[in-house]
């Protein structure tokens, strides 16, 4: 599926830059969200001695990509057979053109949500209509080891059906201490009072989401 001229978000894929928190933690499976039902077949979530790896991230595309805007996302290591991947269940956006474009090209549930506070250093936030969501310290870091290439897979739900994203990206990397506040009572209050494992800045980024034509397996 892609974008047309009559709808507000560009045809995938998408080329965006800017840069991201993120953060690693371990929660025991069964606090874990449950992904859709059409990926029963598709995927499962990686688990490690009774716990599974969620990956959580805040992140500003900044001007130069095909948009700009503010984000907030909680996604779950999944694998397909040994293949590692990764599905994205919990994720808010402060661009209408970001969340229509996520939901129909590629099933990526996004949301609206109000950002607060500076992405570059300090504290950031983000908020719904029903309440906080979570805030964070983010460090001003920005990366210390040369541009370095990643790539990896998202399976999400499209319509029913199990589908998968290519994504691939350099930034320069670095460690970051990223503390985080989760509303207890909030969408991510399987997070609340917990530490991550480990986070890092990818600072910097250049960022190609998707592919000119949409896979529909895994």
């Amino acid at each position: 599926m892609e974008g047309s001229p009559s709808m507000s978000y560009p045809p995938s894929p998408w080329s965006l830059r800017g840069r991201m928190h993120v953060s690693v933690w371990a929660v025991p499976l069964a606090d874990v969200p449950a992904l859709p039902p059409s990926l029963s077949g598709a995927v499962r979530v990686l688990r490690l001695f009774g716990r599974a790896f969620v990956g959580t991230a805040w992140v500003d595309y900044q001007p130069g990509g095909d948009m700009s805007y503010h984000e907030l996302l909680s996604a779950v290591l999944t694998r397909a057979g040994w293949r590692p991947r990764v599905t994205i269940t919990h994720i808010w956006v402060d661009s209408v053109a970001s969340r229509d474009g996520g939901r129909a090209l590629w099933g990526i549930p996004k949301d609206l949500a109000a950002f607060a506070g500076s992405f570059g250093e300090g504290a950031a936030s983000a908020s719904t209509a029903d309440g906080p969501i979570a805030s964070a310290v983010l460090p001003p870091g920005n990366g210390i080891a040369p541009r370095l290439p990643v790539g990896f897979r998202v399976v999400q739900d499209l319509a029913g059906r199990p589908v998968t994203t290519p994504v691939r990206s350099t930034a320069r990397y670095g460690p970051a201490r990223v503390v985080w506040t989760v509303a207890p009572d909030g969408p991510l209050r399987f997070l609340a009072g917990r530490r991550p494992l480990l986070s890092f800045v990818a600072a910097g980024f250049r960022m190609r989401f998707g592919a000119a034509a949409q896979r529909v397996v895994v």
